[in-house]
This record gives C-alpha cells, sequence and structure tokens, in this order.
C-alpha cells in the first residue's frame, strides 16, 4: 500500500495537472508601447529561461497606479514599469519596496543616471530619453531654447502642451535660457503666454509634428528623442539641436511591488530585462534607448536613440520630487497664462 501511494505522488508530480500546481507565476504591469516587440525579446525568452509563466498587464500609468493602490493590502502585481515620477509617487504612498540590488548582476553596469533615480533605492532605470528640438537647418539656427521665442522664429514654432510628457521638461529647459528657472515654471510660462497667439500650436500628440514640418507649417518643436526617427524620413533638411543650456529629457523605471510573494522571480526578470543582450535587442528595434552602459549599438540604431555615456551624464532631469510637488501648479499657471 505504502508503496502504491508513492508510486501515485510520483505520477501527480509528473503529471501536467502537477506542473502547472508547481508552476512560478510573475506578474507585471508595463506601458502598452511596443508589446509585440517585448513579448518576442522580452518576455518569451525569460519564460523559456525561468520556466515560468509572465502575466502582462498593460494601461496608462494612472490606471496602473490606481490597480495597485486598490489591491495594496494583497498584491496582484509584483513588477512595474513607470515613470520617475510615479516610481516617487507610489514610494510615497507605500507601494513599492527597495530594491536588493545586491541580486543585480547587471546593475553595475547601467549608467550612473539610472542606478538610483530618485535617489532612495526603491527604483532602477531600464531606459531614457533625452528631449531637445528638431528643427529646419536650413530656415533656422538653433544654439539655445530661447531662440525658439525669437521673433523670426516664434511664428513657426510647435511647443509642447504642459499636460504631455514633454512640456514641462521643454519648459524647464526655456526657463534655463530665460534666468527664469524656479521649480514653479512661471518665468517660462508666462513667457510662452506672451507669444502664444504667435506659437502654431501647442501640440498633444507627437506624431501630428512630422506632418506639420513636412507642410512648412513649422520649422521647429521640442521633442523626446524616440519621435525623431520619423523627422529623419522627410524630404526636407530637420537637425536635432545641442543648445549650449543642454538636453532635458525623461526615464523609466522598473519598481517592485510590497507585499509580492515573488520578489526574487521579480528581481530575477528585472535583472534579465536590464541585461546587455536585453537591452541591446531593444534598442536595434528602436524600442528604448538603453540604460546599460555595455550596449553596442549600430550607427543607424544609435542615430535615432538617445545613447552613450556623455548623453546620459548631459541631461537635466527634472527631479521627481519637484515634479509632483508642482504639478497642478504648473497645470494652473498654464491655464491662466496660455489657456486650456
Amino acid at each position: 500500500m505504502k508503496r502504491a501511494l508513492m508510486a501515485a505522488a510520483a505520477l501527480t508530480a509528473l503529471s501536467p495537472l502537477g506542473a502547472a500546481a508547481a508552476e512560478r507565476t510573475l506578474t507585471i504591469s508595463v506601458y502598452a508601447f511596443a508589446q509585440d516587440d517585448f513579448k518576442a525579446l522580452v518576455y518569451d525568452p525569460f519564460e523559456a529561461q525561468c520556466g515560468c509563466k509572465l502575466v502582462v498587464e498593460t494601461g496608462n500609468s494612472v490606471e496602473r497606479l490606481a490597480k495597485m493602490e486598490a489591491n495594496k493590502a494583497n498584491p496582484v502585481v509584483d513588477l512595474a514599469a513607470v515613470s520617475m515620477a510615479d516610481a516617487l509617487a507610489a514610494s510615497r504612498a507605500g507601494l513599492i519596496d527597495k530594491i536588493d540590488t545586491a541580486k543585480l548582476t547587471n546593475f553595475s553596469k547601467l549608467y550612473d543616471v539610472a542606478k538610483d533615480p530618485n535617489g532612495d533605492g526603491m527604483s532602477v532605470g531600464y531606459t531614457f530619453y533625452a528631449t531637445s528640438i528638431a528643427y529646419r537647418s536650413d530656415k533656422m539656427k538653433i544654439e539655445s531654447w530661447a531662440d525658439l521665442l525669437k521673433p523670426e522664429y516664434v511664428g513657426h514654432v510647435a511647443f509642447p502642451n504642459v499636460t504631455t510628457n514633454q512640456g514641462p521638461p521643454a519648459l524647464h529647459m526655456l526657463g534655463l535660457a530665460l534666468g527664469k528657472d524656479t521649480p514653479d515654471l512661471k518665468g517660462p510660462i508666462e513667457a510662452l503666454g506672451e507669444k502664444k497667439d504667435d506659437i502654431v500650436t501647442f501640440y498633444e500628440k507627437s506624431s501630428q509634428l512630422v506632418q506639420l514640418m513636412q507642410q512648412e507649417e513649422i520649422w521647429a518643436a521640442p521633442i523626446g528623442r524616440f519621435s525623431w526617427a520619423g523627422f529623419t524620413k522627410l524630404d526636407v533638411p530637420v537637425a536635432w539641436a545641442t543648445p549650449r543650456e543642454g538636453q532635458t529629457g525623461g526615464m523609466n523605471v522598473l519598481v517592485l511591488t510590497k507585499g509580492s510573494k515573488n520578489q526574487d522571480l521579480a528581481l530575477q526578470f528585472m535583472d534579465f530585462w536590464l541585461s546587455t543582450d536585453t537591452q541591446t535587442k531593444l534598442a536595434e528595434k528602436l524600442i528604448d534607448s538603453p540604460a546599460n552602459s555595455e550596449v553596442k549599438l549600430s550607427e543607424a540604431a544609435a542615430n535615432n536613440l538617445t545613447y552613450g555615456e556623455e548623453t546620459a551624464k548631459s541631461l537635466k532631469l527634472i527631479p521627481s520630487a519637484i515634479a509632483l510637488d508642482n504639478r497642478a501648479g504648473w497645470l494652473k499657471t498654464w491655464n491662466e497664462k496660455v489657456g486650456q
């Protein structure tokens, strides 16, 4: 009888039902962007390596953070990809845990700016991007962010709305150029307000800019580097500005949900995402600029991404605390001076 029970137990362990019961599951929360490519380059290879199942939830930041908050007592998500500022918001809300970077074999390979973006040990950067000015090099010369407001140029400029990801960073750099660099962004918003009737559009989607430039309705616009590829395909000369005040940008990070029962597996996945091989594949597909400093890219990929140590060091990112503490004020001032 004893032997029969042991044999039955062994058969159960080998059966599909037993294997399914033993299979580990990792749930991640990510942006909806390029999910087919992420599946092929990140998710499927990781599942093959770990022998686990990956459950992927997508959505915008507001929706995904709200779900984490709603399930705070019994977390559903194990790992999330969010912006720097959203990571700090999640930290303030007690939704994420400190990352044990000693368990990340690829941590030392990251650019310094990506190792601890918020200075609290609660997030690790996996990609960043530069924000500068795309401009018609045959029509104008951009040496400063303030050049956008020159009388001879301002009637051919598109500027990002303050509600977009590019809005506050571009305002931050414009403020530096104007000598009005304060966290409330009041100076640059007021300067734009004075020129609001001249500016072609305060855009909300960068996808509309390529056509506007092709049609010569605009000559210049602040954009994120991830939007640059479309401009390079135009049959008019377009350049990427390197203003004397520098470039700004943004960073996306990975965080661990507080109370997750799968943190070791989540750390394995985080390490896989940060690996030189994975980051190279994502970069060559022009999906993400690499945060891993060991990544070597083809010239074509490098020209369309935010790439290289000098670029990483030069980015003047808005500190997350400033972004979180001033968002409501930025919108209020914008609505008063520029309009909705």
